[in-house]
């Protein structure tokens, strides 16, 4: 699959929003004639499906499993139901969703696939399907190379034979600058701001031709990683993360097996120290985690206990590690990877995860409390955490009680699907908690080159999704390596990654500013949410100042005198 080449021409993807960047968001409308994304997304079952996106797209008026008039074959296997598709380019984002319905099962998760000449694509999207009502499947598919005919189709993912009827098909084809260019508009709206500065005497009289110098002192959007105990006492590290970065994570010393891996031997000596480092660079850090729901990740002592021993266990760790560490932390993934594991449910009943969350809240009531799990935005092909399995668990614990949660995506890819993290992030959405991407990297099993390429692409769809409200990467660096990516060597010279994330976080933000107040005394200019130091100049006169710009749809007006 090809991702989105970083080596696309910028100035070929952004000479239509010349314009939009000194003018506004609207101007792209009346440039850019292309296709604009659909976010639309329902969790919902409905009565009847609505309306396709884009108006069908390519399927629009084409039958399925029937083609001139004949059932449609393909590799000597019949699949119903079904489209041929024919001519798919390799260098296109197609964006697919449909309705489905079932017949002979309550519910059912279906799966879409798509089957070239030479690869079957398993999964290019799911949705848990249910009896007597509509359920929306969203997703999409990259080809590694050009399909002259294909063929989209359906199946239940644990082989019960189920009537699959679907309505309102759409696939839609995005060439990669007009996907680039969505994108874009998006982070325009989004992620930055017009301001527009005054300047005039104390007696309100404006001043034309005042020297305007503004930058950027920080940025709203938390980008960040995880950092290991290997930072303590290293100043290059620790100065080439706080060069980069304004929120952290602990790649391993909050969990319980590193904070107590004897019984009633707690001792959080090196989580201090690395809090403490933190503080000092006023960085933000998530909590992570309290409980890790894989057997595998607990310790062997509390895996020995049962009843009212682990019972006890369970409630002196969350009140140590909560009451330690109260308004330190911004979240707390309060129980990890529970699609996968449940080992704290085995042992304590179904309600165990519920009063992690409850005693968490009550401990530090103003901490989101996330869930986090893998193979959300990584694939469709886990059965365990398709995104409607997130969203049922997430409904699950919100009737149950839970409040102020967070969904967090860990983003451990090999492969990345744009279209199809796009629409999982679209499905999400709707829930209206906030969403971070939690431990983003790309598999070691590929090629330097190949992961800085695909990272471009995964942070590219996390930073340009609204819904997103931080993005976490799982690059925590030690003599030994990382865990699956490196963003440098033991050196700090970049690696192919790390020069990925530099360019990003040049581009995304402001920088410095320069320019001239008009005739009405006034300068305008677009800027990335964060905090600004202002200097403006005229005459013999000097003023600074700083301003912030924080989301929202006005410009955002900041008047300065002289």
């Amino acid at each position: 699959m090809q991702i989105l080449s970083t080596e696309m021409s910028y100035s070929s993807v952004f000479s239509l929003l010349v314009f939009f960047l000194l003018i506004g968001p609207s101007i792209v409308v009346t440039l850019y004639d292309g296709p604009i994304y659909d976010s639309s997304a329902y969790t919902e079952c409905k009565g009847k499906p609505e309306k396709p996106l884009y108006n069908g797209g390519i399927l629009k008026n084409k039958s399925q499993n029937v083609e001139e008039g004949r059932v449609a074959y393909y590799a000597d296997a019949f699949y119903s139901p079904s489209f041929i598709l024919h001519n798919l380019t390799e260098v296109t984002v197609y964006c697919f969703s449909i309705w489905v319905r079932i017949e002979d099962a309550n519910s059912a998760l279906i799966r879409a696939s798509l089957e070239t000449e030479s690869k079957t694509y398993d999964c290019i999207g799911t949705v848990l399907a249910k009896r007597g009502c509509w359920s929306f499947l969203k997703g999409g598919f990259v080809l590694d190379s050009p399909s002259t005919s294909s063929i989209l189709f359906f199946q239940n993912t644990d082989g019960r034979d189920v009537n699959i009827i679907v309505g309102s098909p759409s696939l839609q084809p995005f060439t990669y600058q007009q996907w680039r260019i969505n994108q874009q508009y998006i982070i325009n709206t989004e992620r930055k701001r017009p301001a527009t500065i005054h300047v005039s005497n104390k007696n309100g009289d404006r001043l034309q031709g005042a020297v305007i110098t503004i930058g950027q002192v920080s940025k709203d959007f938390p980008f960040g990683s995880a950092i290991a105990k290997s930072i303590l006492g290293n100043l290059p590290y620790q100065n080439w993360f706080v060069k980069r970065f304004n929120a952290a994570v602990f790649e391993n010393e909050l969990k319980w097996y590193a904070t107590e891996p004897e019984q009633g031997k707690v001792d959080y000596t090196i989580a201090d120290q690395m809090l403490k480092f933190v503080r000092a660079n006023q960085i933000i850090a998530r909590g992570h985690n309290i409980f890790w729901e894989d057997p595998k990740s607990t310790p062997a002592w509390v895996r020995n206990l049962t009843g009212p021993q682990l019972q006890s266990a369970v409630s002196s760790r969350i009140l140590s590690l909560m009451s330690k560490y109260k308004e330190e932390f911004i979240h707390w993934d309060v129980s990890n990877e529970m699609l996968h594991f449940d080992f704290y449910e085995q042992q304590l009943g179904l309600n165990a995860t519920l009063q992690f969350f409850e005693t968490a809240h009550q401990s530090d009531p103003l901490a989101t409390l996330f869930m986090n799990d893998f193979n959300v935005v990584e694939t469709c092909s886990d059965v365990n955490s398709t995104v409607d399995s997130y969203i049922s668990r997430l409904r699950e614990l919100k009737q149950g009680g839970v409040t102020m949660d967070g969904i967090g995506l860990e983003g451990h890819f090999t492969t990345p699907n744009p279209p199809l993290i796009r629409a999982v992030l679209d499905k999400l959405a709707t829930l209206g908690l906030p969403v971070w991407l939690t431990e983003v990297d790309i598999s070691k099993t590929l090629y330097k080159d190949t992961q800085a390429i695909y990272l471009e692409a995964v942070l590219r769809e996390g930073y340009s999704h609204p819904a997103v409200n931080g993005i976490m990467l799982w690059t925590a660096l030690d003599p030994n390596g990382c865990y699956q990516m490196c963003l440098t060597n033991n050196d700090f010279q970049n690696l192919p990654a790390g020069d990925v994330v530099d360019k990003l976080l040049k581009e995304w933000q402001t920088g410095y500013v320069e320019g001239v107040t008009d005739e009405h005394g006034s300068y305008s200019f677009f800027g990335f949410l964060g905090e600004y130091k202002i200097n403006v100049k005229y005459g013999n006169g000097t003023a600074n100042s700083t301003f912030s710009l924080c989301q929202g749809e006005e410009t955002r007006h900041f008047s300065i005198q002289l």
